[in-house]
């Protein structure tokens, strides 16, 4: 009688918490939809102004929608015309012009930087923070202190013409305003990418360059036999993010080259064009649509191209 009275007590079962359902250490059992009530601000916020605004562009570079009318379905008449709208492809070649000039040295300069800043030596913090300094000041601030710089009443003329070299119109040449431009990205994300190098640089074993110092490599070659392979990933990450920044640029352009993109418009580059096109009270919503289209395909096509090369490497 007492054994199968033990037996039925200690039969395993689901015990019953012997807590109130209102007490605090009680665990209540969650719906399913609860997940989605944590996420639902955040994809509100990436529907909002992420998702809507793409399909937005992509309804509207179909049609000849404009700032107050709202249009209608024209097909592919916008991409038409922009095959023969020369200010495009001003655009196009600026923009592609950017992306060769800026690219290279944002893949290798922050590599540099990041070598020379990674040694534990006295004082090499304040250059960290020196270097990095451009990256979290605001782009106009930079883009208003160059145009000073660069201007022909500006420091950097004030020095040419005292050592006897002249003026140098970096702002009215359209050449140069595009170089110096390009000068202004390099600089501000210097920094940037040399974060990211620092983080790839720690990962490499410290026994490679050990042993290639035995082997008799000095310090160039030891940057392209060992460096280089290690944070070669890393290259390609920040050669796809450059180019991408690279071919949308528009705040250095249009602070150094105003509004109407520097003589004659000849330094105009495909967002601006759009900002130009799309905006105020007759702006050609339709027709900039299909600007920021083309822009958005270059831009993945960018990105593919250079993860394609990356992948032919490691075969």
């Amino acid at each position: 009688m007492a054994s199968s009275t033990v037996a039925r007590v200690r039969r395993p079962g689901r015990q019953q918490d012997p807590r109130p359902a209102g007490s605090p250490g009680r665990v209540r059992r969650h719906l399913p939809s609860s997940p989605w009530l944590f996420a639902a601000p955040g994809l509100l916020i990436v529907g909002a102004f992420i998702l809507y605004p793409f399909v937005s562009t992509l309804v509207n570079a179909f049609t000849d929608r404009r700032t107050l009318i709202p249009g209608r379905f024209v097909g592919l008449d916008n991409f038409r015309e922009l095959l023969h709208d020369e200010m495009f492809w001003t655009g196009l070649r600026n923009s592609a012009l950017y992306v060769v000039g800026v690219v290279p040295a944002l893949v290798l300069l922050p590599l540099l930087l990041a070598l020379l800043v990674q040694k534990n030596i006295p004082g090499i913090t304040f250059f960290r923070s020196a270097f990095y300094t451009p990256v979290v000041a605001s782009i106009v601030v930079v883009g208003l202190i160059w145009v000073w710089l660069l201007d022909e009443r500006g420091l950097v003329n004030s020095l040419l013409e005292a050592i006897g070299v002249g003026k140098v119109g970096f702002l009215s040449d359209q050449w140069l305003l595009l170089l110096s431009a390009m000068a202004v990205t390099v600089w501000k994300g210097l920094g940037y990418y040399m974060i990211i190098y620092l983080a790839a640089l720690a990962n490499v074993p410290r026994e490679l360059h050990e042993a290639a110092s035995v082997d008799g490599a000095g310090a160039i070659r030891r940057f392209f036999t060992v460096t280089v392979p290690a944070v070669r990933s890393t290259m390609v990450l920040v050669g796809a993010l450059s180019s991408v920044a690279a071919f949308k640029v528009f705040s250095e352009v249009y602070l150094m080259a105003g509004p109407d993109g520097g003589p004659a418009g000849e330094d105009t580059t495909l967002v601006m064009l759009v900002q130009r096109t799309g905006t105020g009270l007759t702006g050609r919503v339709g027709y900039a649509s299909a600007i920021s289209v083309v822009v958005f395909v270059v831009t993945v096509a960018l990105m593919l191209l250079v993860l394609r090369a990356d992948r032919k490497e490691d075969a």
